[in-house]
């Protein structure tokens, strides 16, 4: 079981990691990193996370029972990807921190991984990425492809077709949620009508509207992100006032990153968006760890991903100095639901699309065993055929 704040007083004594005498509860001290950008092309992602995180770290503090004090120590790369891999060296080599909370692309994740590993620090990474990783220093509480990509487009293909066209950023999270999507629509019998990447803040979607008119594919897979992808959905909203063809009914986008943080950035050109994730503020679902109400998926899969760590360091004799490792072995490891092979989380599957402003959800299932290599035909999830009516 996750770890989560008791609004019950411990009784005095030794229990669960709590240690009081005559009343008074002796906390322990942890210091654990932050590592967000607060400014650039995906700030809007990273605030998110970072609330999550300093919700949850709110949370542990406020209620002494949990016998953990939690301190953030922030850094801001401010969108420069050659800050992250220093600013983590800070962290861990200036502070007690053996844990950092933070990064939102793969690229910045990657940069951090080299440090992590001379350290013995963790990161615990609350964003959905590519997958066909599996690293000794990260945890990974967002969701990888067989939790996303594979049933969105499971759940398209039926619905509206199987001639896909790819867009996305020009770096790894485009490049491999691609690739996986042109396996899928071939194994579907399916075509790839055409793919083309921006450069990361790159609004020039020209080519791309174009491409689109001219192929007229059944749907849009968007792996772009931050302004280009507000750029591109705007113009593609313009493209259907033009075109019928070109709107939700009948060629509607598709995304794996896009959550309620980002709509209001969007506007009315979001309307009928399909996007999928563990969780969507309409549908009130819990993730591991998370059981209050959050704006977006991203803000619960960071607060979850604080909630997780804090649950495995009240059961660790060393605490701050702990590993992941060494957290992984302990007693409670089994409870907190971190695969001990891939360090991934099972969470639910949703599928939303953007009705009058929110994401409504359209279908779900409960809970998806990770799988991040794409190796085990048995952890995609069924998906429900859409309903027949009978026309007379």
């Amino acid at each position: 079981m996750a770890f989560e704040p008791r609004t019950q007083p411990t009784p005095s004594g030794a229990r669960g990691g709590v240690l009081s005498f005559w009343g008074i509860t002796l906390r322990k001290r942890v210091e654990i990193g932050l590592l967000y950008s607060r400014e650039g092309n995906y700030a809007r992602i990273s605030e998110a996370c970072r609330q999550g995180a300093l919700s949850a770290i709110d949370a542990i503090n406020s209620a002494p029972e949990s016998g953990l004090e939690l301190n953030a120590i922030e850094r801001d790369p401010r969108g420069n990807i050659d800050l992250y891999q220093p600013l983590c060296t800070e962290i861990l080599r200036e502070t007690s921190a053996r844990h950092v909370v933070g990064c939102v692309t793969s690229w910045s994740r990657k940069e951090v991984i080299p440090a992590l590993e001379k350290a013995g620090g963790t990161l615990w990474y609350a964003c959905p990425y590519e997958g066909f990783e599996a690293s000794d220093s990260v945890v990974y509480t967002h969701a990888c492809p067989n939790q996303h990509l594979l049933p969105l487009l499971s759940w398209t293909f039926p619905r509206y077709g199987r001639r896909g066209y790819l867009t996305g950023s020009n770096y790894i999270w485009g490049w491999e949620m691609n690739r996986v999507a042109r396996d899928q629509i071939a194994a579907a019998g399916g075509a790839v009508l055409g793919e083309r990447y921006l450069p990361i803040g790159d609004v020039d979607v020209t080519r791309i509207i174009d491409e689109i008119r001219a192929t007229r594919p059944d749907f849009i897979l968007n792996s772009l992100i931050g302004p280009s992808s507000y750029r591109f959905l705007q113009a593609y909203a313009a493209l259907g006032r033009e075109d019928a063809h070109f709107t939700a009914a009948t060629c509607p986008v598709l995304s794996c990153n896009l959550t309620e943080c980002e709509l209001g950035e969007i506007g009315a050109a979001a309307e009928g968006l399909i996007s999928v994730g563990p969780y969507f503020n309409e549908a009130q679902a819990v993730l591991p760890g998370a059981a209050a109400s959050f704006g977006s998926s991203l803000e619960a899969a960071a607060y979850s991903a604080v909630f997780m760590l804090a649950g495995l360091l009240a059961q660790n004799q060393k605490h701050a100095s702990a590993n992941l490792g060494e957290l992984l072995a302990g007693s409670g490891a089994a409870g907190s639901g971190i695969d001990p092979e891939t360090h991934h989380v099972a969470l639910p599957v949703l599928i939303a699309q953007v009705e009058d402003g929110q994401f409504k959800v359209q279908d779900r299932w409960p809970e998806v065993a990770p799988d991040p290599y794409l190796s085990h035909r048995d952890r995609v999830p069924a998906v429900h055929r859409p309903r027949l009516s009978v026309v007379r």
